[in-house]
């Protein structure tokens, strides 16, 4: 496809660049620097594979030392820095600025420590997420969450966006299972939070951090929860001939307080593609498919899905297997695992949107959708977390057709407003970054972004981490500390001033 390239350095970025990778030389060998055009193509995107930009340089260390030492350079000569990991954000997250330096962090990719006593692991951030289970695995436990990217995406980068996956509505996402991180600060200090015991005092600052997207730190150690894996998993494969009636089943599982392992639906696009793709047998006549997966002791996985079968049957399903063995269960989730690149075997492009909305909604949601399909000419194939109420809609468009990008993005951004409209968010799992960054205005007032970029200026008062993404407009931190008076009174004068 054709990228769209961001803007190029300006005349007084380059004019000082040579003396940015000469400081940076100081700090790594020249085998770990990138500087030429041709080596820096491969960095130029993530995921998000619309836009494009050269990195000023790509530097890759491999200890905590040496992201200190660069940061702190960077800090000291006013130089923008973007933490990358795999490069599998769908946010534009780590998308490269052109008078900024990109630290990769895939060379930091062992892990360093495996507690079972504890139920720890303590792993680089370059680790890949399945990575972390496969690293487990033999002794019978495994790492929750499991984005569809799992094979690639790194754990450092899952913290940084909070990635979830097909097992979160039970399990929890990456925030619910990180015990510790290791950060480095903007200014080259590093910090340690959290660690293997259960709880820790003061502030929960790993929650803030999970989820920043590499605006306040950059990550160079993570320490993860595992969990036993189930004694017995089940999985029942549900079509249905309207998307409705999927949607209302969905709500009615969660209703009766069954809580299933995994709880994933697809529509009619979707099923047919990944059938394409995958070979399981999926009903290709089907509206919409709803994968249910029950785990624990055999005799209550029993109950549950005897209890998830009269539910959706209530629903009208007009097919429902039930998996009789491990590779049943597994096959039912090879189409769902292979949406994505099954997606874009029927279209030259794809944008994956990500969005958030309360369950009851989904029907009405689902049926807004077809309509703006309708109203931009381009079609749309739905895979998503059906349980959590997490949205990804595939809208499928062609790059190399005039307007079709624009027309793409337009239509990703009313589905984002829709999901806000009904009592939702404008990201579940993906993050803001560049995608939603002009967006925010829609959930969040002036007031609430202030407070937010205020955060920022505590972590990064130069602003210097990952700047450009989530903010739709940067203020110095400086004019967020100014404080208002009205009627010759200074509004809560007890309060500490930023």
């Amino acid at each position: 496809m054709t990228l769209v390239q961001m803007p190029v350095p300006d005349a007084a970025t380059l004019a000082h660049r040579d003396e940015i990778i000469a400081g940076l030389g100081r700090i790594l060998p020249k085998s770990r620097m990138v500087v030429d055009e041709r080596g820096l193509k491969p960095w130029e995107s993530d995921a998000l594979t619309a836009y494009a930009q050269l990195p000023l340089v790509v530097v890759l260390p491999e200890t905590t030392e040496e992201v200190s030492r660069i940061l702190a350079f960077c800090h000291a000569h006013d130089v923008k820095v973007v933490p990358r990991g795999a490069g599998t954000s769908l946010s534009g997250g780590a998308l490269p600025l052109a008078d900024g330096v990109l630290m990769s962090m895939m060379r930091f990719n062992r892990i360093l420590d495996i507690d079972f006593a504890n139920r720890a692991v303590v792993a680089q951030p370059g680790v890949t997420n399945l990575g972390l289970t496969r690293a487990v695995e033999h002794r019978g436990f495994y790492y929750a969450p499991d984005p569809s990217s799992q094979l690639a995406c790194s754990i450092g980068g899952n913290v940084a966006e909070n990635s979830g996956g097909v097992h979160s509505l039970k399990y929890g996402l990456t925030t619910n299972n990180v015990l510790g991180l290791e950060m480095v600060l903007m200014t080259g200090e590093v910090v340690r939070l959290g660690g293997k015991h259960l709880d820790s005092d003061g502030y929960d600052l790993l929650a803030l951090m999970t989820g920043s997207e590499g605006l306040l730190a950059v990550i160079t150690e993570v320490t993860v929860r595992i969990l036993k894996a189930p004694e017995t998993a089940r999985a029942v494969l549900v079509a249905f001939s309207s998307s409705d009636n999927a949607a209302d089943a969905v709500a009615d599982i969660i209703a009766a307080g069954i809580i299933p392992g995994g709880m994933e639906m697809m529509d009619h696009p979707a099923i047919n593609a990944a059938e394409d793709f995958v070979h399981v047998g999926y009903p290709r006549d089907a509206e919409a498919l709803l994968i249910v997966e029950l785990d624990g002791p055999p005799v209550e996985v029993d109950d549950l899905i005897a209890r998830v079968e009269a539910i959706v049957k209530a629903r009208g399903a007009v097919d429902c297997r039930i998996s009789t063995s491990d590779a049943e269960r597994l096959a039912f989730w090879a189409g769902r695992k292979a949406a994505f690149p099954a997606v874009g075997r029927i279209s030259p492009d794809y944008l994956c949107m990500d969005g958030t909305i309360p369950r009851k909604a989904i029907s009405e949601v689902l049926r807004r959708m077809r309509e703006l399909s309708a109203d931009y000419g381009l079609r749309v194939a739905n895979v998503f977390h059906a349980g959590d109420g997490n949205l990804h809609p595939l809208i499928l468009y062609d790059a190399n057709k005039p307007g079709e990008l624009e027309r793409a993005e337009a239509f990703g951004a009313d589905i984002l407003r829709l999901c806000v409209a009904v009592g939702g968010v404008l990201t579940g799992e993906h993050g803001v970054g560049v995608e939603k960054r002009d967006l925010m205005g829609t959930m969040f007032n002036e007031v609430d972004l202030a407070h937010q970029m205020r955060v920022k200026c505590a972590f990064d008062a130069k602003q210097l981490l990952n700047p450009g993404k989530m903010f739709p407009e940067l203020h110095r931190c400086a004019e967020l500390g100014r404080m208002r008076v009205h009627a010759g009174q200074l509004r809560f004068p007890d309060l500490p001033r930023f």
